[in-house]
């Protein structure tokens, strides 16, 4: 979808947030994998504040799992969420 504008779009009208919709479609396009916060903000070019929230709110919907370890703290795809299958056919 990144190159595709009015895609971006959509996800936007449909998430409610810039911040929310770049993170979908990051976690989305790699549920194979976990990411760090820095990489989150990196890969979305999103600011500090927006990430965490925007995180938070995520977990809090039970889209996305927090895994820590000794030194990192990942965030990835909980496939086991009732909105899993619905969010990968978007």
């Amino acid at each position: 979808m990144k190159n595709n504008p009015k895609a971006d779009e959509l996800l936007v009208k449909l998430f409610g947030s810039v911040s929310r919709a770049r993170i979908i479609e990051l976690l989305f396009s790699q549920v194979e994998r976990a990411f760090y916060q820095g990489e989150i903000m990196y890969e979305t070019r999103l600011s500090l504040h927006p990430t965490q929230g925007e995180l938070e709110n995520l977990i809090d919907l039970g889209i996305i799992k927090k895994r820590e370890t000794k030194d990192r703290v990942y965030y990835e795809i909980d496939t086991y969420s009732p909105f899993f299958k619905p969010l990968c056919e978007i």
